[in-house]
């Protein structure tokens, strides 16, 4: 999943310096929304390991 996000950073980082705009702020969105589950899912899986070790 990191990958996609660097992968649309790039995108967009490549799409804002040729001057699409429309494009660099989609794969900057789509950037944004898969770091966003990601986080959320490193969360989840840190909380989930912890518990394990508890019990």
């Amino acid at each position: 999943m990191i990958r996609w996000v660097l992968s649309f950073i790039i995108i967009a980082l490549v799409a804002g310096v040729l001057g699409f705009g429309g494009i660099a702020g989609a794969a900057a969105g789509i950037a944004k929304i898969i770091f966003y589950i990601f986080i959320v899912l490193f969360g989840i899986s840190l909380v989930m390991k912890l518990l394990n070790k508890a019990t």
